[in-house]
């Protein structure tokens, strides 16, 4: 005990903490202490590794490949660090950060074509650098991608620590088991669901608050949802989904070349080339001022 409890008030304290033991807060699988702090410092030096020059501090006596080379060197230790609070054994822990460590140039690829996709998806980005610095979405895309690589891997706990950590900076909540293609942009992104289960083909963009996410859970006897099923919409190439959104089930499939309106609450399938909007309450809808490419197809 400090200074400060001693005394009186710490038999009280004592009392407590025996209290809270008997509760029991052990984790079942492993010991994760400091994990979430290890996963921060990981991804931290990964994103420095990828975009040296974005988020890298400043070494200027070093080239490129060196500043590359120290922090890839800087996540591999953090990341082995990570996976052998999951795995029993020490090998298979540096096993698994050597195949994401490898995966890392494929990763870096794909994380290109979403930059493109967010500057010339938005009017408002001046450059690619502004996407790849000032952008939530781009933190949580790149994000996801690292994780969905360790989720692929069956590596435990960490790819979802790594999202959620995303998902609290940016409130963008990608789930690192869903399958996103290239040039994947998020407009904005505050509010955005993504479900464990969901694809995502390429050329795809969403806005603000869309959600893609299950329609109802399948229960197991003793009642709880059950694990590993198909929950979540697909969603084709080059789709554009507007702000508000909601499109659900494991058996919704949106085709190519859809575009979904705002506030579009969607649980069927959409053919290919199908535009889908909410029919405005209370109001006559003229389509005389709409140009062939707006033509509505659907009303909901």
């Amino acid at each position: 005990m400090t200074e400060k409890y001693k005394g009186a008030g710490a038999g009280h304290l004592e009392d407590l903490a025996y209290r809270m033991t008997e509760i029991d807060t052990r984790p079942n699988d492993g010991q994760y202490l400091g994990m979430k702090l290890k996963v921060a410092e990981a991804l931290d030096h990964l994103m420095r590794a990828m975009f040296p020059y974005h988020f890298g501090k400043a070494r200027a006596r070093f080239v490129e490949t060196e500043k590359r080379t120290y922090e890839l060197m800087q996540a591999y230790d953090a990341l082995d660090q990570c996976l052998e609070l999951v795995y029993k054994d020490p090998a298979e822990a540096t096993e698994n950060v050597d195949e994401l460590i490898n995966a890392l140039p494929g990763i870096l690829e794909v994380l290109k074509t979403d930059i493109q996709a967010g500057y010339e998806g938005d009017p408002a980005a001046k450059s690619a650098d502004e996407v790849i610095i000032t952008y939530p979405a781009f933190t949580a895309i790149a994000t996801y991608r690292i994780a969905h690589q360790l989720y692929e891997m069956g590596v435990p706990m960490i790819p979802r620590v790594m999202t959620e950590q995303a998902h609290q900076a940016t409130g963008i909540d990608i789930h690192p088991g869903a399958t996103i293609g290239r040039y994947f942009f998020i407009d904005h992104g505050t509010g955005v669901v993504i479900g464990e289960t969901t694809t995502i083909g390429e050329h795809v963009k969403i806005y603000q608050h869309v959600t893609l996410g299950a329609k109802s859970f399948a229960l197991s006897e003793d009642g709880t949802p059950v694990k590993g099923i198909k929950r979540h919409p697909d969603i084709g190439d080059r789709v554009v989904i507007y702000a508000g959104a909601t499109i659900l089930g494991g058996d919704t499939k949106i085709g190519d070349d859809c575009v979904v309106g705002g506030n579009v609450w969607l649980t069927h399938s959409l053919d290919p080339g199908v535009t889908i909007v909410t029919k405005p309450s209370g109001q006559a809808l003229s389509t005389d001022k709409l140009s062939p490419e707006d033509t509505i197809e659907w009303f909901i």
